[in-house]
């Protein structure tokens, strides 16, 4: 379990960083103009769309760390049954086990 809580822990400072960076790109808007298209705006709308996906993530992963934290990681919030040990290795943040993930779907 502290190889998970390690990765959890690296991957949201990957995470925070990335989104500093795309903070900083959203700073830079380009500017619609009649008849323009200027690049830069489409450059703006794709930052904002990937600021919120990792904003989810971020979310994600500060779930895990609760639930570590709490006693109830691992535990599927669907179905009660413990989480796949190679599922929670491959995606650290579920909240599902494989059964539940795939009747969501």
């Amino acid at each position: 379990m502290d190889q998970i809580k390690a990765k959890l822990l690296e991957e949201r400072e990957k995470v925070r960083e990335e989104l500093a960076r795309i903070e900083e790109a959203l700073q830079e808007r380009g500017e619609y103009g009649l008849g323009k298209g200027d690049p830069a705006v489409y450059q703006w709308e794709f930052n904002l769309a990937l600021r919120e996906q990792f904003k989810e993530h971020l979310q994600e992963i500060e779930e895990a760390l609760q639930r570590m934290e709490e006693g109830t990681y691992g535990i599927c919030e669907e179905c009660g049954k413990p989480i796949e040990i190679e599922r929670l290795e491959v995606l650290p943040f579920t909240s599902l086990c494989i059964a539940c993930a795939k009747r969501r779907q």
